[in-house]
């Protein structure tokens, strides 16, 4: 039987290197991308100014106190997400059965590869070598016999490296390694894991799997198998994008219910326009809020048919917006819409087929033609205005 191969490829840090391909005078410099306001986050950090201790997430402002010569370079997802389309273009050259799991990494069934270019060593190069050649920038290879192996290997070598566990090395790679190491295991299952005496993998065989189970239900039975190296989760082909999604942090924190209304109703054109760019219609539209002390909530509503409309967005997030307490502050809002498979059920006599009730708003059609010859800012609805005169 052909040996089992799945691998992880992960593009090395994609944003910055992104950009300093794009603009050479930012190679070799300690580049962060990401807002540059001091109310900012990093987006992402090159590998030059992760010396310095900067990591994505952290503020601009403690960034900027770690690195002073940090070069700040605002966000480009549109030219992101342009290069990642070329990324998986290259990984499919080598398997048809390839995986996206997010804008810079994905995995690959390798699969019989060694049949037609070699050894998997062999088969991790010539897709460094593609890559490469096809986008200008590099990426780290992980090879194992199971998925989160795979995964984890990826980062073993990093940048621009490559790491392969063969089926007889499984055993002796995970007798040492850190369970914090096993994607999924989060800080909270660490330190539970550290007071029953667990550090790494070897440790939790010396309990036989019942025990797991027993201590930490599934999740335990799961852990188990995982420091035994199984995993019966393949490589799956996405059948798509999952959410479409838009959001932006103030300036200044508000508690204006109408300038917040005003965000929404932007943040509705943007992510209207990007599902019917796409043909994506969803049933579920997500609010999310982040306070000013940092505290996150999102609330959801799933109608009845599937829609790609502005309006529909809109006034289902400002539904959502007025069940929230707005005593604190709010630093953040975004608006989502996902759940895009068409749903079954019953039609009665008094109501219009789902079919029509799922049709393009004519007007978002009309919207759309002439952004797209005119540019964004050829037409504004009139909606938005009374709103943007309101703020």
């Amino acid at each position: 039987m052909m040996q089992t191969w799945i691998l992880h490829i992960d593009m090395d840090a994609f944003y910055a290197s992104v950009e300093q391909l794009d603009n050479p005078e930012l190679r070799g410099l300690p580049v962060a991308v990401g807002g540059t306001s001091d109310r900012s986050v990093v987006s992402a950090a090159s590998y030059e100014v992760r010396t310095f201790g900067v990591r994505s997430a952290m503020s601009v402002v403690k960034a900027r106190q770690l690195c002073p010569q940090i070069v700040m370079v605002p966000v480009r997802m549109k030219r992101y997400k342009e290069i990642s389309h070329m990324v998986m273009g290259v990984l499919k050259e080598f398997s048809p059965t390839v995986e996206q799991a997010s804008v810079d990494e994905a995995y690959l069934d390798g699969t019989g590869l060694e049949r037609l270019f070699g050894p998997i060593e062999t088969v991790g190069s010539e897709i460094k070598k593609r890559m490469r050649q096809v986008t200008g920038l590099t990426c780290s290879v992980g090879a194992a016999p199971v998925r989160f192996l795979a995964k984890i290997a990826s980062d073993m070598d990093k940048p621009d490296g490559m790491f392969i566990i063969h089926p007889h090395q499984v055993e002796t790679f995970l007798r040492d390694l850190p369970v914090r190491k096993i994607p999924g295991v989060g800080k909270k299952l660490v330190e539970t894991l550290a007071r029953l005496r667990v550090q790494t993998c070897g440790d939790i065989l010396h309990k036989e799997r019942d025990f797991w189970v027993e201590r930490l239900g599934k999740y335990g039975g799961a852990l188990h198998d995982r420091a035994r190296g199984i995993d019966p989760n393949g490589v799956i082909v996405s059948s798509g994008a999952k959410s479409c999604s838009a959001e932006n942090t103030f300036h200044e924190d508000t508690t204006d219910r109408e300038t917040l209304t005003t965000w929404l109703l932007e943040q509705a054109e943007r992510v209207g326009a990007d599902l019917r760019r796409h043909g994506y219609k969803g049933r579920t539209i997500t609010l999310k809020i982040k306070y000013t002390d940092f505290k996150q909530v999102t609330r959801s509503l799933s109608l009845d048919t599937r829609t790609d409309t502005t309006s529909v967005i809109f006034e289902t997030a400002c539904t959502l917006l007025r069940q929230l307490d707005l005593r604190r502050a709010v630093r953040l809002i975004g608006v989502g819409v996902s759940n895009f498979e068409a749903r079954s059920r019953q039609i009665t006599l008094f109501e219009d087929s789902p079919k029509l009730k799922e049709e393009t708003s004519e007007l978002d059609r009309a919207v759309d033609a002439v952004r797209e010859k005119f540019g964004s800012a050829a037409v504004t609805r009139g909606d938005l205005i009374q709103f943007k005169n309101k703020s």
